[in-house]
């Protein structure tokens, strides 16, 4: 039942209601409502008739409604939801697991193997997880399983036997089972009961978002920056390569495009069927690079201020880009340093192209998958080969000890990890400074509270300011710095301007 402690609300439950009878797509994730006179859980969005404050009861994760019996709306669909963006620190380890089981729901793997990913015993963790979340972490586990499996049966075509699989579990017999209990119906009747699911080879699912999103100021962000062969933006979509291994060491190569769906509030990404093994992975990571876990409304309370400074200076509902591959972008990042923006791109192609893997059957203008870190580490003359392709030595040197370091473990650019601990240890790196680990932190690890005063485009735009300067007008906007710093590049005028460190 909702306390209030799992999304740092501490409202009563009148103000909940009063929330869930307005709609209001501020709170879309934040809480879920479960209607005692239905049986059913919904989001707070939910356009069904109101019920009565009487039958309401309310809580702080879809996990936990089911665990009090109630079935998901048809309706509103909970497994659209947006996740719940925090940095609360003493909520850390509930949330990285929480982050960690939807990535990981389709791989089949158990409690004790992600809690060993994590750095925790399984003991620990369910303690920790089941004190913040109100569920266990196997609870919690099973119920993204059901909830990816729902979103497969309602936005595809795919046999129950494909979802079954795909969304994690080890038999078609034991997903009839579960979801029957949990849900009180098939999956052959749930499909039956929603029409819609769409044919063809592209299996696409709908990932939802908290509003205001500014998608054109996203999609732009990406396209300045994009990897030749490797993604492809224009003006109404993002795609890219994917590669992939699995828990069991299998290798998968494929393809996502992602589109803006504005009435649904979502997201539509569709996935070649040789990722939906991996789906719940493919969706988390996309998750990660349109930023929507972010909570629009607490980010915008905290950067109006920036208006002070310059009018029209901070945009509702910006975005921090995140990364789908995080070594990948973390060699953009080295590759950045003091070149403009195209230049590094142009090195990020060549090195794809050259020594990438190579995609057959991919949509137009998508080549190449980026080489995984484990091949750049085990190059015999890194310098020699990206020299061909002109990276300096030095660079080359930088992204042959970062590729070293994430295969022996001591870089982890992962979600688990600390943020903050993950930044200290890059700058170890020979030709990893602040700006470099501050950037791959912002976008590869998702911490949202990064500041680059240094940076050729914030002090462009912070203009006469020296850094330090800027870096003491920032401090009022944490802990969403990472946005101040989008803003900021967002403001200027032109495009060319350096990414890395003059």
């Amino acid at each position: 039942m909702w306390t209030g402690q799992n999304g740092g609300m501490t409202s009563g439950e009148e103000t909940l209601y009063a929330a869930f009878a307005a709609k209001d797509p501020r709170f879309d994730g934040r809480f879920f409502v479960g209607i005692a006179s239905t049986g059913i859980y919904c989001r707070p969005v939910c356009r069904a008739r109101q019920p009565k404050r009487e039958s309401c009861r309310f809580y702080a994760s879809a996990a936990e409604a089911e665990q009090d019996g109630f079935r998901p709306c048809l309706l509103c669909r909970p497994e659209l939801a947006p996740g719940l963006a925090t940095v609360d620190a003493g909520a850390a380890l509930a949330r990285r697991a929480a982050r960690l089981f939807e990535e990981a729901s389709s791989s089949g793997a158990g409690v004790e193997a992600l809690a060993g990913e994590l750095g925790y015993t399984a003991r620990h963790l369910r303690r920790a997880f089941t004190d913040e979340m109100g569920v266990s972490p196997q609870q919690y586990l099973q119920t993204c399983r059901l909830l990816l499996a729902k979103g497969l049966l309602t936005d595809t075509d795919l046999r129950v036997a494909d979802v079954a699989f795909a969304s994690g579990f080890g038999s078609v017999r034991r997903f009839n089972d579960v979801f029957k209990q949990r849900y009180r119906l098939s999956p052959t009747a749930l499909r039956r009961s929603v029409p819609g699911s769409r044919p063809g080879d592209e299996v696409t699912v709908r990932l939802g978002y908290r509003p205001p999103y500014r998608w054109d100021d996203l999609l732009a962000f990406l396209r300045r920056r994009a990897i030749v062969g490797v993604e492809v933006v224009d003006d109404v979509s993002y795609a890219r390569t994917v590669r992939l291994r699995s828990h069991g060491g299998e290798e998968r190569l494929g393809w996502i495009r992602v589109e803006h769906a504005p009435r649904m509030d979502a997201l539509e990404v569709g996935l070649s069927a040789s990722l939906l093994p991996e789906v719940s992975r493919v969706l988390a990571r996309v998750r990660g690079l349109f930023d929507l876990h972010a909570d629009p409304a607490a980010i915008d309370d905290f950067l109006s201020g920036m208006d002070d400074v310059r009018p029209g200076l901070h945009r509702p509902g910006i975005r921090v880009s995140g990364a789908f591959d995080p070594f990948e972008m973390a060699v953009r990042a080295v590759l950045g340093q003091q070149v403009t923006v195209r230049t590094a791109g142009l090195l990020a192609s060549r090195i794809a192209a050259r020594h990438g893997a190579p995609l057959e059957h991919a949509p137009d203008g998508l080549t190449h998958a980026f080489p995984s870190a484990e091949e750049v580490a085990g190059m015999s003359d890194i310098r020699d080969a990206f020299g061909r392709l002109g990276v300096t030595s030095a660079r080359s040197a930088t992204i042959a000890a970062l590729a070293t370091g994430i295969v022996e473990g001591t870089i982890d650019l992962s979600h688990p990890a600390d943020p903050e601990r993950e930044m200290t240890r890059l700058m170890r790196i020979k030709g990893v400074g602040p700006w470099t680990a501050g950037y791959i932190g912002m976008r590869a690890m998702a911490w949202p509270d990064v500041f680059l005063e240094t940076d050729a485009g914030v002090r462009k735009a912070l203009a006469p300011r020296t850094p330090a300067e800027s870096r003491d007008l920032a401090e009022a906007w944490r802990p969403w710095r990472s946005y101040a710093t989008i803003n900021l590049w967002n403001s200027l005028e032109t495009r060319t301007t350096v990414e890395g460190q003059p």
